[in-house]
């Protein structure tokens, strides 16, 4: 009796031992997502904000992950990490508010001219033309979009920084694909957003491309195309802001489609 007690508690034991094992594996497998993600987090902040406290609230956010995640939701760890990490941050700044008054009156102002001016022009807005409705030169407009670049934070997944908005990952991403109302509402949101895109410029549809999809720092992006680390980050910007005035005017995205 004793010796089955021991066994048993063996067994226990090396199944505790590993699991947790285990555990330690995927932390240090998932730490470079950490990375990458708090770095292209960082890369649009000011320099006040470090990047080591980003990457140590990444991997609360990763740990979180692993210790929820299950198998049966269909979705892929990598997905759903991805999905705690950069929220794990976001909120961390949000709490923060580093962003000055001044920026996020900038970004409303810039996505009501865009919004304005496609309505006038039935196009999107050329970079002049949204400059002149702002009252600015080409130049200052520039400014501006490198000034806001921090605004746009989690810009897709909710309607504002500062508004209590619906998570718009959520239908875009695995979670829940089996529900009828999400595959339909995932659907329309990827035929908004490719309507989006299609309307773009060609400059700043290879950028979200390259920087969305292909993972690229703006810096690698910049060798890629050509022009500087700075260009691209406002062109960044800018893309952004268009997709926002967009689907503003066309998805619900306040809750209960206020």
């Amino acid at each position: 009796m004793v010796k089955e007690e021991l066994i048993s508690a063996t067994r226990s034991y090396e199944t505790v031992q590993g699991a947790a094992e285990e555990r330690e594996r995927l932390i240090l497998e998932h730490l470079p997502q950490v990375r990458l993600i708090a770095r292209r987090i960082h890369e649009r902040l000011p320099e006040s904000v470090s990047l080591e406290d980003l990457i140590s609230t990444g991997v609360v956010g990763l740990i979180s992950a692993i210790d929820r995640f299950d198998p049966a939701h269909n979705v892929k760890l990598k997905t759903y990490a991805e999905y705690k990490i950069r929220g794990a941050i976001l909120d961390s700044l949000r709490g923060l508010d580093w962003a000055p008054r001044q920026q996020r009156k900038r970004c409303k102002q810039i996505e009501a001219a865009i919004s304005v001016l496609e309505q006038k022009l039935h196009r999107m807005p050329a970079e002049d033309e949204i400059a002149r409705e702002l009252s600015l030169t080409i130049d200052e407009y520039h400014e501006w979009l490198v000034e806001v670049r921090g605004v746009n934070l989690g810009s897709l997944e909710t309607a504002s920084p500062d508004e209590d908005g619906r998570d718009l990952l959520r239908y875009v991403s695995d979670a829940e694909e089996s529900w009828p109302s999400s595959l339909a509402e995932r659907s329309e949101l990827e035929r908004l957003l490719a309507s989006a895109i299609d309307k773009m410029p060609p400059i700043e549809k290879t950028v979200l491309s390259l920087y969305y999809h292909e993972e690229l720092t703006l810096r690698e992006i910049s060798k890629i195309v050509h022009l500087h680390e700075s260009r691209i980050s406002q062109l960044k910007s800018q893309a952004i802001l268009r997709l926002r005035a967009y689907l503003e005017k066309r998805w619900p995205l306040r809750k209960g489609g206020a």
